[in-house]
């Protein structure tokens, strides 16, 4: 069996452009048998911790309209915060990311040590802005064109072009991440296409996928 650098199985990092089918991707690594890590999903859970919440309050305790009548952080008005300013983007960062940091951890291991998985994706958004890449064996970068990408995330979250920007701008340039990346995939066609290049590609490095 080949010894990877982070444990018998391989650890594939996902990134790419927003609305480029990063999490398409993810779960088509999942009907290969990996399992999926989802760190974004990680980091909505974070909110849902009392100790990030109490941080995360202080924190912007100037702010108003950031919970949600129950109680609970409102995504989208913190959302609305931390993209409009990188400060308050870095101390959300400081908050919420050794969460996720360590429920990573944990979730690697114990894909690591199940039997019945292949190999384990790691889906993060900005893996490479948090410096996570280093966790990873392999890293492939999800890639579409950006016309593409603007109809995607409109339909997905009712993003404006002006959305797009701002998101865009808290992560590094596509081109960075390319250079980064041991692999690009184009996601310019259908599921079956997308899934074609994956398996090709998992092959390429000798992970079976099936």
């Amino acid at each position: 069996m080949t010894q990877w650098r982070h444990g018998p199985k391989p650890v594939i990092g996902l990134v790419g452009g927003i609305g480029a089918g990063k999490s398409t991707a993810a779960r088509l690594l999942a009907t290969f048998g990996g399992a999926v890590i989802d760190a974004d999903a990680i980091g909505h859970d974070a909110l849902e911790q009392e100790d990030v919440r109490r941080a995360i309050l202080e924190q912007f305790r100037d702010r108003t309209n950031l919970l949600k009548p129950d109680g609970r952080i409102d995504r989208r008005a913190l959302g609305r915060v931390v993209f409009e300013n990188s400060a308050d983007r870095y101390a959300l960062q400081e908050v919420v990311f050794p969460y996720i940091r360590e429920r990573t951890r944990s979730a690697i291991a114990a894909a690591q040590a199940d039997p019945s998985v292949r190999f384990v994706a790691l889906d993060a958004a900005v893996m490479l802005e948090a410096g996570w890449d280093g966790v990873c064996d392999k890293v492939v970068f999800v890639d579409a064109p950006r016309d593409l990408r603007r109809v995607r995330v409109a339909e997905r979250s009712g993003w404006t072009e002006s959305d797009l920007v701002a998101r865009e701008a808290a992560q590094w340039s596509e081109e960075r991440k390319k250079a980064v990346a041991d692999a690009v995939v184009a996601n310019d066609g259908g599921q079956y296409e997308l899934k074609r290049k994956l398996e090709n590609l998992f092959r390429l490095w000798g992970i079976a996928v099936g």
